[in-house]
């Protein structure tokens, strides 16, 4: 949506609201898979065939309708290198997940939101108030007391889901750049196509084939989940801005709580838990901030 544009109807707010919280529901269900085969083979292959299968899918569901419309580009060297920085999140977060509990090293990646106003003000050049400022520093402290430096709890492993945040504030501020410039779905094409291409590299060395027809068909149904669910994010986006829906994300936190209890019986400790709602409420509210931001035209 262009900021020009007047605000959808409530239905299509709700209609968008409901659409992100499907669609990182789908993400926790990704991360789960990911997380348990990440237990008998290595990670590149796993996001290999996360990408694999995501480009499969959007070919053959895409395709047929846009024609040379998906894959023609106005700006193919932003699209490669958001698509690099896409599949190096992935590969970050998968190798935290074969390392650590599902909630801890998910809520780190909040901090996405966090960098995403920083990227915004030194790449962006866009003007950041004292109060979006405190908000940075707040999610900041939120991951020193999860990953607690200099403590027996903290080990450099922690450092990867930093590393995947950073790599998705890179991938969301270089999609904003894209916004209104690209189609959605080529990006999409391109997401699914860099990340297949960029893991191919070193699948040789890292591809071990699926020991049993259940870790075969988990692996496919990883690339459908993520294509999928980012399908959803696109048409989440078009009933509602990303500032209204930005807070509903965050739902993902109750889901990765559960999943990482029920599936792998880990739950966060007193500490993560403060932590992890240090980032929340400081991410939350640069999203609401935005929002009210760009309803008083600032």
């Amino acid at each position: 949506m262009s900021a020009g544009s007047s605000a959808p109807p409530s239905q299509h707010t709700l209609r968008g609201v409901l659409m992100i919280m499907t669609a990182v529901a789908m993400f926790t269900l990704l991360d789960t898979i990911a997380k348990y085969l990440a237990r008998f083979y290595p990670v590149p292959g796993i996001v290999w065939a996360r990408y694999a299968f995501h480009l499969l899918l959007v070919v053959l569901f895409l395709a047929p309708r846009l024609r040379g419309r998906l894959v023609r580009t106005r700006r193919p060297g932003l699209q490669i290198v958001r698509g690099v920085v896409l599949a190096a999140s992935s590969m970050f977060f998968f190798s935290a997940l074969k390392f650590m509990p599902m909630a801890e090293a998910s809520s780190i990646t909040f901090i996405a939101p966090v960098l995403v106003t920083l990227g915004a003000a030194v790449l962006l050049k866009e003007k950041v108030e004292s109060a979006r400022w405190a908000a940075v520093c707040a999610g900041f402290i939120g991951v020193l007391i999860i990953i607690r430096p200099g403590s027996g709890v903290f080990s450099p492993v922690a450092l990867l889901p930093l590393g995947t945040a950073a790599c998705f504030a890179a991938y969301q501020v270089l999609t904003r750049k894209l916004a209104g410039v690209e189609s959605p779905y080529t990006t999409l094409f391109y997401s699914g196509l860099v990340g297949t291409v960029m893991l191919a590299v070193v699948l040789p060395f890292a591809w071990v084939a699926p020991a049993t027809p259940t870790h075969a068909a988990l692996l496919v149904l990883m690339g459908l989940i993520g294509g999928g669910s980012h399908l959803i994010l696109i048409r989440a986006y078009e009933h509602a801005p990303a500032s209204r829906l930005a807070p509903f994300s965050y739902t993902q936190l109750g889901w990765v709580l559960v999943a990482g209890y029920v599936v792998f019986g880990d739950f966060p400790d007193g500490w993560s838990l403060a932590g992890i709602a240090v980032i929340a409420a400081s991410a939350i509210y640069i999203a609401t901030h935005q929002r009210f931001s760009a309803r008083r035209g600032d």
